[in-house]
Protein backbone atom coordinates (compact mmCIF):
# COMPACT_ATOMS: atom_id res chain seq x y z
CA UNK A 1 0.00 0.00 0.00
CA UNK A 2 1.47 3.37 -1.07
CA UNK A 3 0.38 6.89 -0.09
CA UNK A 4 2.28 9.86 -1.52
CA UNK A 5 5.62 8.07 -1.53
CA UNK A 6 4.94 6.23 1.78
CA UNK A 7 4.27 2.50 1.94
CA UNK A 8 2.76 0.58 4.86
CA UNK A 9 4.43 -2.74 5.59
CA UNK A 10 1.79 -4.11 8.01
CA UNK A 11 -1.35 -2.62 6.50
CA UNK A 12 -3.59 -5.23 8.18
CA UNK A 13 -3.46 -3.10 11.35
CA UNK A 14 -5.67 -0.52 9.60
CA UNK A 15 -8.60 -2.81 10.40
CA UNK A 16 -8.31 -1.50 13.96
CA UNK A 17 -9.75 1.80 12.74
CA UNK A 18 -13.12 0.02 12.74
CA UNK A 19 -12.98 0.25 16.56
CA UNK A 20 -13.05 4.04 16.50
CA UNK A 21 -16.79 4.39 15.71
CA UNK A 22 -17.55 1.82 18.45
CA UNK A 23 -15.47 3.73 21.00
CA UNK A 24 -17.15 7.00 20.05
CA UNK A 25 -20.58 5.39 20.39
CA UNK A 26 -19.62 3.91 23.79
CA UNK A 27 -18.39 7.32 24.96
CA UNK A 28 -21.60 9.09 23.90
CA UNK A 29 -23.80 6.52 25.62
CA UNK A 30 -21.70 6.56 28.79
CA UNK A 31 -21.73 10.33 28.91
CA UNK A 32 -25.50 10.41 28.49
CA UNK A 33 -26.03 7.97 31.40
CA UNK A 34 -23.65 9.86 33.67
CA UNK A 35 -25.32 13.22 33.09
CA UNK A 36 -27.65 14.06 36.01
CA UNK A 37 -30.92 15.87 35.35
CA UNK A 38 -32.72 18.20 37.78
CA UNK A 39 -36.24 19.20 36.84
CA UNK A 40 -37.49 22.52 38.28
CA UNK A 41 -40.67 24.47 37.61
CA UNK A 42 -38.74 27.74 37.48
CA UNK A 43 -35.18 28.98 37.86
CA UNK A 44 -36.10 32.50 38.82
CA UNK A 45 -34.12 33.63 41.80
CA UNK A 46 -31.10 31.47 40.87
CA UNK A 47 -27.92 33.01 39.57
CA UNK A 48 -26.63 30.73 36.84
CA UNK A 49 -22.90 30.76 36.13
CA UNK A 50 -21.92 29.08 32.84
CA UNK A 51 -18.58 27.21 32.82
CA UNK A 52 -16.68 26.04 29.77
CA UNK A 53 -14.97 23.21 31.62
CA UNK A 54 -17.71 20.57 31.29
CA UNK A 55 -17.82 20.96 27.53
CA UNK A 56 -14.04 21.22 27.21
CA UNK A 57 -13.71 17.91 29.02
CA UNK A 58 -14.76 16.17 25.79
CA UNK A 59 -11.41 17.27 24.40
CA UNK A 60 -9.75 14.66 26.60
CA UNK A 61 -11.59 11.93 24.74
CA UNK A 62 -10.64 13.52 21.41
CA UNK A 63 -6.96 13.52 22.45
CA UNK A 64 -7.22 9.85 23.37
CA UNK A 65 -8.82 8.96 20.04
CA UNK A 66 -6.15 10.88 18.13
CA UNK A 67 -3.47 9.02 20.06
CA UNK A 68 -5.21 5.72 19.28
CA UNK A 69 -5.30 6.58 15.53
CA UNK A 70 -1.59 7.49 15.57
CA UNK A 71 -0.69 4.22 17.31
CA UNK A 72 -2.65 2.23 14.72
CA UNK A 73 -0.84 4.05 11.91
CA UNK A 74 2.51 3.41 13.59
CA UNK A 75 1.70 -0.33 13.91
CA UNK A 76 1.12 -0.39 10.14
CA UNK A 77 4.86 0.46 9.74
CA UNK A 78 4.87 3.50 7.45
CA UNK A 79 8.13 4.03 5.59
CA UNK A 80 9.44 5.87 2.57
CA UNK A 81 11.15 4.02 -0.27
CA UNK A 82 13.88 5.59 -2.36
CA UNK A 83 14.46 3.48 -5.48
CA UNK A 84 17.54 4.04 -7.64
CA UNK A 85 18.28 2.05 -10.79
CA UNK A 86 21.46 1.24 -12.65
CA UNK A 87 21.55 -0.45 -16.04
CA UNK A 88 24.36 -2.55 -17.43
CA UNK A 89 24.59 -3.83 -20.98
CA UNK A 90 25.59 -7.47 -20.77
CA UNK A 91 25.33 -8.51 -24.39
CA UNK A 92 26.06 -5.92 -27.06
CA UNK A 93 25.32 -6.42 -30.75
CA UNK A 94 27.44 -5.08 -33.60
CA UNK A 95 25.45 -4.30 -36.75
CA UNK A 96 26.47 -3.32 -40.27
CA UNK A 97 23.79 -1.93 -42.60
CA UNK A 98 24.70 -2.57 -46.24
CA UNK A 99 22.76 -0.23 -48.55
CA UNK A 100 22.36 -0.56 -52.31
CA UNK A 101 22.88 2.93 -53.80
CA UNK A 102 22.48 2.05 -57.47
CA UNK A 103 20.33 4.30 -59.73
CA UNK A 104 17.37 1.94 -59.43
CA UNK A 105 17.11 2.90 -55.76
CA UNK A 106 15.62 6.18 -56.97
CA UNK A 107 12.51 4.34 -58.20
CA UNK A 108 9.31 5.89 -56.87
CA UNK A 109 7.31 2.80 -55.89
CA UNK A 110 8.25 3.74 -52.32
CA UNK A 111 7.80 7.39 -51.36
CA UNK A 112 9.49 9.68 -52.12
CA UNK A 113 11.80 6.98 -53.52
CA UNK A 114 13.33 3.73 -52.34
CA UNK A 115 16.56 5.27 -51.05
CA UNK A 116 14.93 8.07 -49.05
CA UNK A 117 12.31 5.70 -47.63
CA UNK A 118 15.11 3.38 -46.52
CA UNK A 119 17.08 6.22 -44.92
CA UNK A 120 14.05 7.30 -42.90
CA UNK A 121 13.34 3.79 -41.57
CA UNK A 122 17.02 2.99 -40.97
CA UNK A 123 17.38 6.24 -39.02
CA UNK A 124 14.56 5.22 -36.67
CA UNK A 125 16.14 1.78 -36.32
CA UNK A 126 19.53 3.25 -35.36
CA UNK A 127 17.95 5.59 -32.80
CA UNK A 128 16.27 2.59 -31.21
CA UNK A 129 19.59 0.75 -30.66
CA UNK A 130 21.35 2.90 -28.02
CA UNK A 131 23.41 0.01 -26.64
CA UNK A 132 24.79 -1.33 -29.94
CA UNK A 133 27.57 -0.37 -32.30
CA UNK A 134 26.50 0.25 -35.89
CA UNK A 135 28.35 0.76 -39.16
CA UNK A 136 27.26 1.51 -42.74
CA UNK A 137 28.45 0.10 -46.07
CA UNK A 138 27.44 1.48 -49.48
CA UNK A 139 27.53 -0.58 -52.62
CA UNK A 140 26.48 -0.46 -56.26
CA UNK A 141 28.89 -1.89 -58.85
CA UNK A 142 31.55 -1.69 -56.13
CA UNK A 143 31.41 -1.20 -52.38
CA UNK A 144 33.06 0.82 -49.67
CA UNK A 145 32.63 1.58 -45.98
CA UNK A 146 30.65 4.74 -45.29
CA UNK A 147 31.37 4.53 -41.54
CA UNK A 148 32.96 1.74 -39.47
CA UNK A 149 31.04 0.25 -36.57
CA UNK A 150 30.81 2.77 -33.76
CA UNK A 151 28.72 3.49 -30.70
CA UNK A 152 28.52 7.18 -31.66
CA UNK A 153 25.01 7.37 -33.10
CA UNK A 154 25.51 10.99 -34.18
CA UNK A 155 28.26 9.92 -36.58
CA UNK A 156 26.19 7.00 -37.91
CA UNK A 157 23.07 9.10 -38.44
CA UNK A 158 25.03 11.84 -40.16
CA UNK A 159 26.65 9.28 -42.47
CA UNK A 160 23.25 7.78 -43.25
CA UNK A 161 21.79 11.19 -44.01
CA UNK A 162 24.67 11.93 -46.41
CA UNK A 163 24.00 8.83 -48.51
CA UNK A 164 22.74 9.70 -51.99
CA UNK A 165 23.02 8.41 -55.52
CA UNK A 166 26.17 9.57 -57.28
CA UNK A 167 28.11 8.66 -60.40
CA UNK A 168 31.39 8.17 -58.52
CA UNK A 169 30.56 4.61 -57.58
CA UNK A 170 30.59 2.22 -60.50
CA UNK A 171 27.10 1.34 -61.74
CA UNK A 172 25.50 -2.05 -61.28
CA UNK A 173 24.60 -4.15 -58.23
CA UNK A 174 27.47 -6.07 -56.64
CA UNK A 175 25.70 -7.93 -53.86
CA UNK A 176 28.73 -10.13 -53.25
CA UNK A 177 31.05 -7.14 -52.86
CA UNK A 178 28.61 -5.33 -50.55
CA UNK A 179 28.30 -8.40 -48.35
CA UNK A 180 32.05 -9.11 -48.35
CA UNK A 181 32.88 -5.53 -47.34
CA UNK A 182 30.32 -5.74 -44.55
CA UNK A 183 31.83 -9.02 -43.33
CA UNK A 184 35.28 -7.43 -43.36
CA UNK A 185 34.01 -4.53 -41.26
CA UNK A 186 32.53 -6.72 -38.54
CA UNK A 187 34.50 -9.99 -38.57
CA UNK A 188 36.98 -8.94 -35.86
CA UNK A 189 34.27 -7.68 -33.52
CA UNK A 190 34.35 -8.95 -29.94
CA UNK A 191 30.58 -8.56 -29.60
CA UNK A 192 28.53 -11.58 -28.56
CA UNK A 193 26.36 -11.17 -31.66
CA UNK A 194 27.29 -9.86 -35.13
CA UNK A 195 24.61 -8.91 -37.64
CA UNK A 196 24.51 -7.60 -41.21
CA UNK A 197 21.36 -6.08 -42.70
CA UNK A 198 21.79 -6.18 -46.47
CA UNK A 199 19.31 -4.36 -48.69
CA UNK A 200 19.02 -4.41 -52.47
CA UNK A 201 16.45 -3.83 -55.18
CA UNK A 202 18.13 -5.77 -57.96
CA UNK A 203 20.14 -8.79 -59.02
CA UNK A 204 23.83 -9.44 -58.64
CA UNK A 205 25.26 -8.23 -61.97
CA UNK A 206 28.59 -6.68 -61.03
CA UNK A 207 31.64 -7.07 -58.80
CA UNK A 208 34.36 -9.69 -58.49
CA UNK A 209 33.11 -11.55 -55.42
CA UNK A 210 30.53 -14.32 -55.67
CA UNK A 211 27.69 -13.69 -53.15
CA UNK A 212 27.84 -17.35 -52.09
CA UNK A 213 31.52 -17.02 -51.21
CA UNK A 214 30.72 -13.87 -49.22
CA UNK A 215 28.00 -15.86 -47.44
CA UNK A 216 30.50 -18.57 -46.52
CA UNK A 217 32.77 -15.90 -45.05
CA UNK A 218 29.87 -14.66 -42.93
CA UNK A 219 29.25 -18.20 -41.68
CA UNK A 220 32.94 -18.64 -40.87
CA UNK A 221 32.92 -15.54 -38.67
CA UNK A 222 29.55 -16.40 -37.10
CA UNK A 223 27.80 -13.42 -38.68
CA UNK A 224 24.04 -13.47 -39.17
CA UNK A 225 22.73 -11.78 -42.34
CA UNK A 226 19.22 -10.38 -42.73
CA UNK A 227 18.43 -9.63 -46.37
CA UNK A 228 15.75 -7.25 -47.64
CA UNK A 229 14.49 -7.08 -51.19
CA UNK A 230 13.00 -3.65 -51.79
CA UNK A 231 10.54 -2.87 -54.58
CA UNK A 232 6.95 -3.48 -55.55
CA UNK A 233 5.77 -6.41 -57.63
CA UNK A 234 5.44 -5.82 -61.38
CA UNK A 235 6.77 -2.49 -62.62
CA UNK A 236 7.97 0.68 -60.95
CA UNK A 237 8.57 4.26 -62.06
CA UNK A 238 12.37 4.17 -62.37
CA UNK A 239 15.20 6.24 -63.89
CA UNK A 240 15.71 5.31 -67.56
CA UNK A 241 17.93 8.16 -68.69
CA UNK A 242 19.28 11.63 -67.99
CA UNK A 243 17.75 14.73 -69.52
CA UNK A 244 19.86 17.61 -70.96
CA UNK A 245 19.30 19.57 -67.71
CA UNK A 246 20.89 16.74 -65.72
CA UNK A 247 17.61 15.50 -64.24
CA UNK A 248 16.58 11.86 -64.45
CA UNK A 249 14.00 10.81 -66.97
CA UNK A 250 11.56 8.30 -65.48
CA UNK A 251 9.69 5.44 -67.08
CA UNK A 252 8.01 2.17 -66.12
CA UNK A 253 10.55 -0.59 -65.56
CA UNK A 254 10.16 -4.22 -64.58
CA UNK A 255 11.17 -4.88 -60.97
CA UNK A 256 13.80 -7.63 -60.81
CA UNK A 257 14.99 -8.87 -57.44
CA UNK A 258 17.07 -12.03 -57.05
CA UNK A 259 14.95 -13.33 -54.17
CA UNK A 260 16.39 -16.82 -54.48
CA UNK A 261 19.89 -15.48 -53.84
CA UNK A 262 18.79 -13.29 -50.94
CA UNK A 263 16.88 -16.16 -49.35
CA UNK A 264 19.91 -18.42 -49.69
CA UNK A 265 22.23 -15.84 -48.06
CA UNK A 266 19.92 -15.38 -45.08
CA UNK A 267 19.30 -19.11 -44.71
CA UNK A 268 22.92 -20.25 -44.62
CA UNK A 269 23.91 -17.49 -42.19
CA UNK A 270 20.99 -18.03 -39.80
CA UNK A 271 19.22 -14.81 -40.72
CA UNK A 272 15.93 -14.12 -42.46
CA UNK A 273 14.74 -12.75 -45.82
CA UNK A 274 12.15 -9.97 -46.11
CA UNK A 275 10.38 -8.31 -49.02
CA UNK A 276 9.47 -4.62 -48.75
CA UNK A 277 7.06 -3.47 -51.46
CA UNK A 278 5.89 -0.29 -49.68
CA UNK A 279 6.94 2.15 -46.97
CA UNK A 280 4.80 0.55 -44.27
CA UNK A 281 6.17 -2.92 -44.97
CA UNK A 282 9.75 -1.63 -44.91
CA UNK A 283 9.17 -0.05 -41.48
CA UNK A 284 7.58 -3.29 -40.21
CA UNK A 285 10.62 -5.27 -41.39
CA UNK A 286 13.04 -3.12 -39.42
CA UNK A 287 10.73 -3.39 -36.39
CA UNK A 288 10.84 -7.18 -36.67
CA UNK A 289 14.63 -7.23 -36.95
CA UNK A 290 14.76 -4.93 -33.95
CA UNK A 291 12.74 -7.47 -31.96
CA UNK A 292 14.72 -10.46 -33.23
CA UNK A 293 18.07 -8.94 -32.28
CA UNK A 294 17.67 -7.87 -28.67
CA UNK A 295 20.51 -6.53 -26.58
CA UNK A 296 20.45 -7.95 -23.06
CA UNK A 297 20.41 -5.15 -20.50
CA UNK A 298 20.59 -5.87 -16.78
CA UNK A 299 18.76 -3.44 -14.52
CA UNK A 300 19.81 -3.21 -10.89
CA UNK A 301 17.40 -1.62 -8.42
CA UNK A 302 18.54 -0.32 -5.06
CA UNK A 303 15.97 0.27 -2.31
CA UNK A 304 16.60 2.61 0.59
CA UNK A 305 13.92 2.40 3.30
CA UNK A 306 13.34 5.04 5.97
CA UNK A 307 11.01 4.10 8.83
CA UNK A 308 8.40 6.73 9.73
CA UNK A 309 6.58 5.12 12.69
CA UNK A 310 8.77 6.59 15.47
CA UNK A 311 7.46 10.20 15.20
CA UNK A 312 3.90 8.84 15.25
CA UNK A 313 4.53 6.87 18.44
CA UNK A 314 6.14 9.86 20.14
CA UNK A 315 3.27 12.12 19.12
CA UNK A 316 0.72 9.56 20.37
CA UNK A 317 2.40 9.29 23.77
CA UNK A 318 2.66 13.07 23.87
CA UNK A 319 -1.12 13.37 23.38
CA UNK A 320 -1.75 10.73 26.06
CA UNK A 321 0.55 12.59 28.46
CA UNK A 322 -1.31 15.86 27.81
CA UNK A 323 -4.62 14.06 28.34
CA UNK A 324 -3.37 12.58 31.64
CA UNK A 325 -2.06 15.91 32.93
CA UNK A 326 -5.27 17.76 32.03
CA UNK A 327 -7.39 15.05 33.64
CA UNK A 328 -5.26 15.17 36.79
CA UNK A 329 -5.26 18.93 37.10
CA UNK A 330 -7.74 21.15 35.24
CA UNK A 331 -10.50 18.54 34.94
CA UNK A 332 -9.82 16.69 38.18
CA UNK A 333 -13.04 17.81 39.86
CA UNK A 334 -15.08 16.44 36.91
CA UNK A 335 -13.82 12.85 37.17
Amino acid sequence: MMLEGIEFLNKEFFWLFLLLPLLILWYVLKHHKQTAELKMSTIKGFKITQSWLPKAKHGLFILRMLAFALIITALARPRTVDVSTKTKTTRGIDIVIAIDVSASMLAKDLLPNRLEALKKVASDFIKGRPNDRIGIVEYAGESYTKTPITSDKFIVLRALNDIKYNTIIEGGTAIGSGLATSVNRIKDSKAKSKVIILLTDGVNNSGFIDPKIASELAVEYDIKVYTIGIGTNGTALSPIGILPNGQFQYGRQQVEIDEALLKDISKVTGGKYFRADNNKKLAAIYDEINKLEKTDVEEFKYYNYEEKYRPLVLLAFGLLLIEFLLRSTVFRSFN
